[in-house]
């Protein structure tokens, strides 16, 4: 009897350690759940653009659910809509919805124009900065336009003029901690778009959309290509554009979800003298695929820079200090150079933490 008590509380001792050893680590990754915002731009009141006839709203409106569709056939994906129909709605209550679903990514889509070249074509992605060339302003400007439709929106938005270049440059960046991983998705839409569809590619940028300005987490703004167009109108108004394109978006953004878990930082043959415990800040200045030399030649002369392959793309560091006055006068130091997108870091036994948070460790 007591041998058959053993061998049953042997048995359940096995079972739980088999649990704790193989499935639990399972369970653990299955309860983490990445929330993304996807924003049909326009809507209602707001047509957007209209160039040829088609219809901004409705493209921007049907490619953004094929992409949720896409998106939430992945378990640990949650999606959310601002708007699943054709209505208004504001463009701070856009970034509203995201900020308060706590979401981990915000993705606006839209349709561009530009009708004193109808022959300008492409597809663009846009990521929240001061400010862009004349012609990244002038897109700027017409999509912030949707605020002057909303109602009392001198309070909401304090005196902000969707038509003033002065306003639009006068725009905060985007929080920094998350403009790298807004530049991340960006590139990887950008890809897609430009090297699977074969669309004319016009580059990641970065420009002041009042509805990434909302959001508090990384957010993208895409303009599907031009409506004013006629050949890549129809293309974006059929249902062949539409589904190439959203698979394009929805593909980049699971890959973006995948790489959330590479986003740390080994540790280096410069830091292992510091003591681990310790928060390391570190100057980013460079985000690329291309694996460059860390030679003064391709840093505008700046030393010292330190190399990190973090997924699929290599991470340029300058600096690396436990305090972050002295990195703010690195930080100082990269923008002097020429890398205005030059923003600080952190690091706690290696693995990447916000400002804010290392901040309070101090």
């Amino acid at each position: 009897m007591q041998s058959q008590q053993t061998h049953k509380n042997t048995n359940l001792f096995l079972r739980g350690l088999f649990f704790v050893l193989f499935l639990l680590p399972f369970a653990i990754f299955a309860q983490k759940e990445y929330t993304v915002v996807l924003d049909a731009g326009h809507g209602g009141k707001d047509p957007g653009n209209t160039g040829n006839g088609y219809i901004e709203k409705n493209i921007a409106l049907k490619v953004a659910k094929k992409v949720g569709a896409k998106l939430q056939k992945h378990k640990e994906v949650k999606v959310i809509f601002t708007r699943k129909t054709d209505v208004f709605i504001d463009l701070w209550k856009r970034g509203d919805i995201a900020n308060n679903a706590k979401a981990d990514l915000f993705v606006s889509i839209h349709c561009d124009s530009y009708t004193p070249k109808p022959y300008v074509h492409g597809a663009g992605t846009f990521v929240l900065g001061l400010r862009g060339n004349k012609k990244n302003l002038e897109i700027a400007k017409r999509e912030n336009a949707s605020i002057l439709l909303e109602d009392n929106f001198e309070k909401r938005y304090r005196g902000f003029d969707p038509n003033s270049a002065e306003s639009v440059i006068g725009l905060s960046l985007l929080q920094e901690e998350n403009l790298d991983k807004s530049l991340s998705l960006a590139s990887t839409i950008q890809n897609n778009f430009s090297y699977q569809l074969k669309r004319n590619d016009r580059k990641v940028k970065q420009d002041n959309f009042q509805v990434l300005r909302e959001t508090i987490m990384p957010s993208v703004l895409v303009e599907l290509g031009f409506l004013t167009n006629k050949k890549e109108g129809r293309f974006l108004n059929s249902k062949t554009g539409q589904e190439h394109m959203a698979t394009a978006i929805a593909n980049a953004i699971y890959k973006y979800i995948k790489n959330l878990q590479l986003n740390t930082v080994p540790e280096q043959e410069n830091t292992k003298t510091i003591t681990k415990e310790l928060v390391i800040y570190k100057v980013q200045i460079a985000s690329s695929k291309n694996k460059l030399a860390t030679k003064p030649y391709n840093f505008k002369g700046l030393k010292n820079i330190e190399r990190v392959l973090v997924g699929d793309y290599y991470k340029y560091y300058l600096g690396n200090s436990t305090s972050y006055q002295k990195i703010k006068l690195t930080q100082k130091e990269a923008k002097n150079k020429g890398f205005n997108s030059a923003f600080i870091v952190a690091f706690k036994e290696g693995k990447k933490i916000s400002i804010k948070e290392a901040l309070k460790l101090k």
